[in-house]
């Protein structure tokens, strides 16, 4: 076990970058200080100037690694929800299919993923709060369309598929699986985002809380 955690990479999509970051130090460490960076001040606020600084090199070295800070954010998403499905996987693979396996899909969605189930050594908590905070962003734009078609979200959609598998194992008459494991992911994110900033539009401000509410739905709506 500990021999496949160390060899876990995520695929993320090689048309995301120029160069692949975790072949150096250098690319580690932009993807490291990006993560603080974005998580201090948000996308747009964020640019490779500061980047820089913040890693005491130049914006060109930089650019040798991500064309733009787009094709950065996408990258980290693509790290995120490639972490996120090999950890929901392993603490799945082994479980009866059922409500009890769907629910555990669940907890470990809404959890902060453990980055031991990745080569880079990042702070999950942080990579967590970019993607509930600016994930949306990253396909809300007028170059979606030509992105899932070059496979930018291939991991997501992927993530999706997972999902949607463990609720027809749940009841397999459902017509809507890939429309509610949608709804699950965007939720583990929205109610997220809503507890923070509108509080009163949630009654989810835990993990418990998003866990139980999820569980009621998912019971009731599966229910055969």
């Amino acid at each position: 076990m500990h021999n496949l955690l160390s060899n876990f990479r995520v695929d993320v999509n090689p048309s995301l970058y120029l160069k692949d970051p975790e072949s150096s130090s250098l690319g580690q460490n932009i993807i490291k200080s990006s993560i603080d960076l974005i998580d201090l001040h948000g996308i747009e606020e964020f640019n490779f100037k500061k980047l820089a600084k913040e890693i005491g090199s130049t914006e060109s070295s930089i650019y040798r690694y991500f064309e733009n800070k787009q094709r950065l954010l996408l990258y980290l998403s693509s790290l995120y929800w490639g972490i996120m499905e090999f950890q929901l996987v392993m603490e799945t693979n082994s479980m009866k299919a059922g409500m009890q396996r769907l629910m555990k899909a669940v907890e470990v969605l809404f959890s902060t993923p453990k980055l031991n189930y990745s080569s880079f050594k990042l702070d999950g908590a942080k990579l967590r709060h970019i993607i509930n905070s600016e994930f949306v962003k990253a396909y809300h734009n007028k170059h979606v369309d030509e992105q899932n078609k070059a496979g930018y979200f291939s991991i997501y959609k992927r993530l999706v598929l997972r999902i949607s598998e463990l609720i027809n194992d749940v009841n397999a008459s459902y017509s809507y699986s890939n429309s509610l494991s949608s709804m699950i992911i965007e939720g583990s994110l929205n109610q997220y985002f809503l507890s923070e900033h509108f509080h009163s539009l949630t009654d989810c401000h835990s993990e418990d809380n998003l866990y139980l509410f999820y569980e009621d739905l998912l019971t009731k709506t599966l229910k055969q």
